[in-house]
């Protein structure tokens, strides 16, 4: 199992919001390029995730100048947030990205995800963020009666190449993730699902280890990381990465 560092941007800061929520935002950095090169520097292999939460809620790329520095530097990365055009999609592969996530834009354009997978069939990464199992779009501002299960399943048939599961309750509450909904993610699909939202200590990611036969092979990780609760190289040597 893989750990990807998260570099969340809002206002061209890296910060962290709870539960998704624009009005409980904490800044850890003033330079989210800087803080990229610093969990790179430690991670040395796999891949970062970048958020573009100014995006998120504008419907379009608000951080493509720092995408193509992060492609100079050789950084692979992913990157969701705006995404919701064929076009932003074929910039952001320009910058340089590794895979972008689609969210939002599968939901209100159907035929986004299939086109993006037929251009791009080894980049396309599906987002599910949902709150009591339904989705939540323009990030996280707007609640749907869409299953997440449901969603999953479209996104393995149009192609996509992975699904990052995000439990909302979860996420920036330092309380652990949501294990079972994750799990359920995982057992309704055959592509392989990244967890998010919640990892707050070691235990966490142990647990979390036991949901790879299920197909569980990356987790995403934020606060943790920037309130020093382990280091990405303690986080590697129990995820065996």
């Amino acid at each position: 199992m893989r750990i990807v560092p998260a570099v969340d941007i809002r206002g061209g800061k890296c910060v962290n919001l709870v539960q998704g929520d624009y009005e409980k935002e904490t800044i850890f950095s003033d330079d989210p390029l800087e803080q990229a090169k610093i969990w790179w520097n430690e991670l040395q292999e796999g891949i970062i995730h970048i958020v573009d939460l100014d995006g998120a809620k504008s419907g379009r790329c608000e951080i493509l100048p720092f995408l193509e520095e992060l492609g100079k530097l050789g950084i692979p990365y992913e990157v969701g947030g705006g995404i919701r055009t064929v076009d932003t999609i074929e910039k952001i592969v320009s910058a340089g990205a590794s895979r972008v996530i689609i969210g939002t834009g599968m939901i209100k354009n159907p035929d986004l995800l299939q086109t993006a997978t037929s251009r791009w069939n080894d980049k396309i990464v599906v987002a599910i963020d949902a709150k009591n199992g339904k989705i939540a779009l323009e990030g996280w501002t707007q609640e749907t009666d869409f299953s997440a299960l449901e969603i999953a399943q479209k996104a393995q048939e149009c192609g996509a190449i992975r699904i990052i599961y995000t439990d909302i309750l979860s996420d920036g509450m330092m309380k652990g993730p949501n294990f079972t909904a994750t799990q359920q993610i995982a057992q309704a699909v055959r592509i392989p699902v990244t967890m998010s939202g919640g990892v707050s200590s070691l235990d966490d990611l142990r647990k979390a280890k036991l949901l790879q036969p299920f197909g569980v092979d990356e987790i995403i990780i934020g606060r943790a990381l920037y309130l020093k609760k382990f280091s990405i190289t303690e986080a590697k040597q129990i995820l065996g990465s």
